[in-house]
């Protein structure tokens, strides 16, 4: 039996994404893995091409839940200290003070990070899966929420740096944007070809401090056992030999992929997990998470996946 408050917070979900479609027309996939992101604390990858509105349904996202927004342009100069911050000496004083650099804050728009060299997209590492920043000798926790959401462009390969497989991985999911219909372009054309450039203004539906609420909520969510052997068998099927893949999932992809589907079920308005919800939620975990071997030549990671979910029973 579903609980009443459950659904009550459930109804705030609605209010959020209603407040999202005013300024982000169509997206419904790219919304929603967000959402998921922020209720599990868990950062995204975008990839696709420039003018899906990414920049602006991240930033979007965060006037809504009154979060403090900063986006960082990943160039080929860019260096850790323009991201982290750095000491500073006062000559007045004699003494080094810290300038606290953009990751300090709530949501965090890495733009095009595959255009920045390995140093500083590994200096976003801790910052991650720490949530905390080290400049000179001292340590400095990060505000809370903290998501990362990073984009990149699929096309370009000039003046690309690719992931590191461990900066990958710290990405819950990474989601390949699709253009918009021919109706939804439409209507981004009546909406955006005015005067009203900036497009319409969006309230805040969602506190900080509810965001944590609802976390709690999503933590509780029920995972049968049957449901928890079923994402181990599909995760352990990507470590078996093949002549398709070279390295399989690491135990975080099973974590990201149970927290996933508790967060696509929170977004149904259930209080407990199907086998859909693995199904609909393990291509956005997985796809970065596999490397395929030289043999898979032309094979895509999703085929790769789509054979593990024919080969695996459902509970």
């Amino acid at each position: 039996m579903e609980r009443t408050g459950f659904l009550e917070e459930g109804k705030i979900i609605v209010s959020l994404k209603e407040e999202i479609n005013k300024v982000i027309i169509g997206q419904e996939y790219m919304i929603d893995r967000i959402l998921i992101g922020l209720l599990t604390g868990g950062h995204i990858l975008l990839e696709g091409v420039p003018g899906l509105a990414k920049s602006l349904t991240a930033s979007t996202v965060a006037k809504v839940i009154g979060a403090d927004f900063k986006r960082i342009q990943f160039t080929p100069d860019l260096l850790p200290a323009d991201i982290l911050g750095t000491e500073i000496y006062n000559q007045k004083t004699g003494e080094f003070v810290i300038k606290k650099g953009p990751i300090f804050s709530n949501l965090i728009l890495a733009d095009e990070i595959n255009r920045a060299p390995a140093k500083v997209q590994s200096a976003l590492l801790e910052a991650m899966q720490e949530r905390q920043v080290t400049i000179g000798e001292m340590t400095y926790r990060l505000d809370r929420p903290f998501l990362v959401i990073a984009t990149q462009n699929p096309l370009e390969q000039q003046g690309t740096y690719p992931l590191p497989e461990a900066q990958q991985d710290r990405f819950m999911m990474k989601l390949k944007i699709q253009y918009p219909d021919r109706l939804e372009e439409r209507e981004i054309i009546d909406c955006y070809s005015m005067e009203q450039s900036a497009g319409p203004a969006v309230d805040e539906i969602l506190s900080r401090e509810n965001i944590f609420k609802l976390r709690k909520e999503i933590d509780n969510i029920y995972l049968d056992e049957n449901i928890k052997n079923y994402v181990l068998d599909i995760i352990f099927k990507t470590r078996e030999e093949s002549e398709y893949i070279a390295c399989g999932a690491s135990p975080r992809a099973s974590i990201n992929l149970i927290k996933a589907a508790k967060g696509r079920a929170f977004l149904e308005r259930r209080d407990y997990v199907l086998p859909d919800d693995i199904k609909a939620m393990v291509y956005d975990v997985l796809r970065h998470r596999i490397l395929l071997s030289y043999e898979a030549e032309d094979m895509t990671s999703e085929e790769i996946i789509a054979g593990i979910l024919e080969q695996v029973n459902l509970p």
